[in-house]
């Protein structure tokens, strides 16, 4: 029945956004056959209102209809240029993650089942919503600290809002195996990979402990930056369904007529911004992956503040030393190098020839040395890059288009601040420093003693490894001699789920073919 309901959720959501013309907006005149012949029949049962709208109102009113675990859904496809194309993925980044807030009373009894406190013991003046998006709305509050009386923002999940996610985490998943399955072009994609990286980044996001805790972390890597910070998070008022945290009072980012009448520099804050991710980005491996200009408030002193951390990105030392060196060696117009650095990665398959892949690199560094400095987006030159990966058989790498999509949107948000912005200028100083503090010498002796407390580990687990290397060699002898075989349980597991799988597919096609059914007889 899970298999069904999946079904039946997936055909409801395709009928929805064909009727709100999101299907119709796609450039179906390109395509051929029986593509172009369902592209014609969508356009066909397409609103007449739909017609008439933008693709990203057209997506909007889709998202509306099919609830806030669309609203996600999104959002992150947002993320993936990669997957759904970077027009679409521009105009899914449009989409506003505003939704109906849910009663105070609801709020107030997920905060005292949370936290086993009533509301009057743990906060004074709990407000109504002052904003909500799919997962949580924001209340304001007040709580006595030994220094005083301040006010802080509760964070409160959605009621319900899990089960909903598990549902259509069905639906999901059902439509990727189906395009793994019959669009065999797909594949490199891997569509069942990113929705269960959709389904773990909800999960996170649905523990607001977690998000606690990303917002600790980051506020211990910044604690020594000039100009950024992240509010401080109540642990005792924290639990799984509520988090608790300092009241930011500032100017929305997204304000920028109300910045510059409050005197701010934009261009410091412009600079600032680009500066503190890419430091968060090199030195720490830790980034905020929703730095929205909704997300970012400044200060009275123009110290930027970001909030809502449930989507936070993780770069590995290797990753940061690829994305350092591909910058570096554009700067430097070392091509060769570029695409050295993708194949010692591991992001190209050897069978290509590194010339060739240097060749692509430099059609695209090229012609952006003939341009002035403050004209070349560092985000269009990894999407180009990403771009010409494709021809080379890259497969995709989560967290490099999750850096991707970020810096997209900062470099934007630094750019609506001020139009002339020179990333390169802005960027050297925290990407010359990371790379003669990591490529350089000093960064040779990092490894270097990396490596020898590799080697040590490695010494004290041999007999380990060889004990396991023994027993490994026996076991294949035994079934070289005798075959592998299967008991009787195991067989019998194995033919069960195999009916088991055929039955919740012919479920499936019936509860399809009934849905059609009933829209057509709506429709008549």
């Amino acid at each position: 029945m899970s298999s069904a309901g999946a079904a039946f959720r997936l055909v409801r959501a395709g009928w929805v956004l064909v009727r709100e013309g999101v299907v119709a907006a796609f450039p179906g005149d390109q395509l051929s056959g029986l593509p172009k012949f369902g592209w014609q029949v969508a356009t066909m049962f397409t609103r007449r209102r739909a017609l008439r709208q933008g693709r990203t109102d057209r997506l909007a009113h889709a998202v509306a209809r099919l609830g806030p675990s669309y609203v996600k859904l999104g959002q992150f496809l947002a993320t993936r240029p990669d997957v759904v194309g970077n027009d679409i993925a521009l105009d899914l980044a449009l989409l506003q993650d505003k939704m109906q807030t849910f009663p105070k009373a609801e709020a107030e009894a997920a905060v005292e089942a949370s936290l086993g406190r009533s509301v009057g013991e743990l906060y004074h003046g709990f407000g109504d919503a002052v904003a909500a998006a799919s997962i949580a709305q924001v209340h304001p509050a007040e709580v006595d600290y030994p220094e005083g009386r301040r006010k802080v923002a509760v964070k409160v999940i959605r009621p319900g809002v899990r089960r909903r996610f598990l549902q259509d985490l069905e639906s999901y998943f059902l439509a990727a195996r189906l395009q793994e399955r019959y669009i065999p072009s797909s594949r490199r994609l891997r569509p069942v990979e990113v929705t269960e990286t959709l389904a773990q980044t909800t999960r996170i996001e649905m523990d607001l402990r977690l998000e606690g805790a990303a917002l600790s972390e980051l506020g211990e890597n910044t604690g020594e930056d000039p100009g950024f910070r992240v509010p401080a998070v109540d642990w005792e008022r924290t639990g799984r369904d509520v988090l608790t945290m300092e009241w930011v009072d500032g100017i929305k980012m997204n304000d920028v007529a109300a910045l510059a009448a409050s005197g701010h520099d934009l261009k410091a804050i412009a600079a600032n911004l680009i500066q503190s991710f890419l430091r968060h980005t090199l030195r720490d491996g830790f980034f905020h992956a929703d730095m929205h200009p909704g997300n970012l408030f400044v200060e009275a002193d123009g110290t930027i503040v970001a909030v809502d951390l449930g989507i936070a990105g993780r770069l590995g030392k290797k990753e940061r030393r690829f994305l350092a060196e591909i910058l570096y060696g554009f700067i430097t117009r070392d091509y060769l190098r570029v695409a050295e650095v993708h194949f010692e990665a591991g992001y190209v398959p050897a069978k290509h020839d590194v010339a060739a892949f240097a060749q692509a690199i430099r059609a695209i560094g090229e012609p952006i040395h003939g341009q002035p400095a403050e004209t070349i987006s560092m985000a269009k030159l990894l999407t180009l890059l990403f771009e010409v990966t494709e021809l080379f058989d890259m497969q995709t790498r989560p967290e490099l288009i999750l850096l991707q999509k970020t810096m997209v949107v900062v470099e934007g948000v630094a750019r609506t601040l001020d139009p002339a912005f020179n990333m390169w200028k802005t960027s050297e100083p925290v990407v010359g420093g990371w790379i003669r503090d990591n490529l350089g010498p000093r960064g040779m002796l990092a490894d270097a003693r990396e490596g020898l407390h590799a080697l040590s580990a490695l010494a004290r687990h041999m007999p380990e490894m060889a004990q396991r290397t023994e027993r490994l060699s026996r076991e294949l002898d035994h079934m070289a001699e005798h075959g592998l075989r299967f008991d009787e349980a195991t067989a019998h597991a194995i033919g069960k789920a195999e009916a088991r799988h055929t039955r919740s597919g012919r479920l499936a096609l019936w509860v399809i073919a009934l849905t059609l059914l009933y829209i057509a007889w709506e429709l008549v």
